[in-house]
C-alpha cells in the first residue's frame, strides 16, 4: 500500500512528512540521554539514526500509516515524531499483530502538552482512516508516557522484559469515550 503522508495541524503543531533535511535535527533528538532514558535506554548513533529515519519513512509506503514529523508552528522547527507502526518486537500475537503508537519529543518542548498535542491529531487521524485496535509499549517507570496513554484511551495488558529493561504492555480499542 502505498499513501502518502497527510498534513495534520493542531493550535501549535504541524505534523508532516519528515524531509530529508529534518535528518540532523532527528539525528540530535535521538542522541540526548534525556530523550532515550525511558525509550531506547542509550542514545543513538547517527548510523542508527538514520536506520530508524528510514524506516519511518519506508512505513507509510509499505502499511499506509507511520510516523510524522511534529514541527512547532512558531518557529518551523521539528520537535520531534508522533504515530504508529508495526514493531515487530516478538512479544505476543496480541501486541505485535497491531499497529504500535510512539510519541518522542525533545527536551526542551516536553512539559507543555505539545505531546498530548500531537499524540491526540495522529490519533484522531487513525481513528478516521484505519480504525481499529492499537497498542503502546513504555517503560514501566515512565509515568509520563503512561498518563499520555490512559487520556488517549490505552489500557493497561501487561509487564513484560524487552530489550533488558521492564516495559508495560497498553491496548487501546478505540477512541476514549468523551464527557
Amino acid at each position: 500500500m502505498i499513501r502518502s503522508t497527510p498534513i495534520l495541524n493542531t493550535a501549535r503543531l504541524t505534523l508532516c512528512a519528515m524531509r530529508p533535511e529534518d535528518f540532523t535535527r532527528f539525528a540530535e533528538i535521538w542522541a540526548d540521554p534525556r530523550v532515550v532514558r525511558q525509550t531506547r535506554g542509550r542514545p543513538l548513533t547517527r548510523g542508527e539514526a538514520w536506520g530508524e529515519f528510514l524506516r519511518n519513512a519506508g512505513h507509510w509506503n509499505m502499511t499506509g500509516f507511520g510516523h510524522w514529523a511534529v514541527v512547532q508552528q512558531s518557529n518551523r522547527q521539528m520537535v520531534g515524531q508522533a504515530g504508529f507502526l508495526y514493531g515487530n518486537r516478538c512479544l505476543g500475537e496480541d501486541f505485535d499483530a497491531f499497529p504500535e503508537a510512539g510519541c518522542v519529543l525533545a527536551p526542551e518542548v516536553q512539559g507543555g502538552g505539545l505531546g498530548f498535542e500531537a499524540a491526540q491529531a495522529a490519533h484522531d487521524w487513525f481513528d478516521r482512516v484505519i480504525p481499529g485496535p492499537l497498542v503502546a509499549l513504555t517503560d514501566v517507570l515512565n509515568t509520563v508516557s503512561i498518563n499520555l496513554a490512559n487520556k488517549l484511551g490505552y489500557r493497561p495488558m501487561r509487564e513484560t522484559e524487552h530489550d533488558g529493561r521492564t516495559v508495560l504492555l497498553l491496548r487501546r480499542d478505540g477512541p476514549p469515550v468523551r464527557n
